[in-house]
This record gives C-alpha cells, sequence and structure tokens, in this order.
C-alpha cells in the first residue's frame, strides 16, 4: 500500500530523495484510478528500489500544476529527479512494467 503525500513540499521533497521515485496520482471519485492501483502495487512489488507514493490531486492541486497532470490516474517515475515515465487514465500494464523494467535494470544494478 502507498503512503500519502499530502503537499507539494512534500512531494518535491520525496523525488528530491529518492534515486527512483514513484508517484501516483489519483482523485477520490476516480473509478479507474481505484481499478488500476492494487495493479500498479503488484508491479512495483517486484523492484524493490524504486519507493512510491500516493498524492490525491483534489487535495494537493498545486501538484498537478506544476507537474502538468491533466488526467488521473497518472503514473510517474522520477529517476534522480527527472521524470522518465509518464503515463496516465488507460495504462497497459505489461508495457508500463516493460518501462519499468528497464529504467530499473540500468539504474538500480549499477
Amino acid at each position: 500500500m502507498f503512503q500519502s503525500i499530502n503537499s507539494i513540499d512534500a512531494a518535491e521533497q520525496f523525488i528530491a530523495e529518492n534515486m527512483l521515485a514513484f508517484i501516483y496520482v489519483t482523485r477520490e471519485n476516480c473509478s479507474v484510478c481505484h481499478g488500476l492501483l492494487p495493479q500498479v502495487e503488484q508491479v512495483l512489488e517486484k523492484y524493490p528500489k524504486v519507493q512510491s507514493r500516493i498524492i490525491n490531486a483534489d487535495e494537493v492541486p498545486e501538484f498537478s500544476g506544476q507537474y502538468t497532470v491533466f488526467s488521473v490516474p497518472a503514473l510517474l517515475l522520477f529517476v534522480d529527479g527527472k521524470e522518465y515515465i509518464r503515463a496516465a487514465r488507460i495504462v497497459p500494464m505489461d508495457q508500463f512494467e516493460g518501462k519499468i523494467k528497464r529504467i530499473y535494470k540500468l539504474v538500480a544494478n549499477a
């Protein structure tokens, strides 16, 4: 289960402090968000060096503005503070996992 981030400052600190930082952007009344979350959690369990958090765009609207998130769910992976993966709304899990796996091999095993 992802821990929540409740402010833009906490999000920026999380991204800055973790080499592999994953943020799942959701909204309260988003059925796709709630349906996709367990699948994303299952994928990320295979990659223990990826630190993950969840942020509610309704509670922290500044995050959506600063990171140009126009639709949810949004899946963002940052490597050393830089965005490397962005997926939104309908996310094919096999493609998502393939991208994570490639980056993980390059970064976490280096």
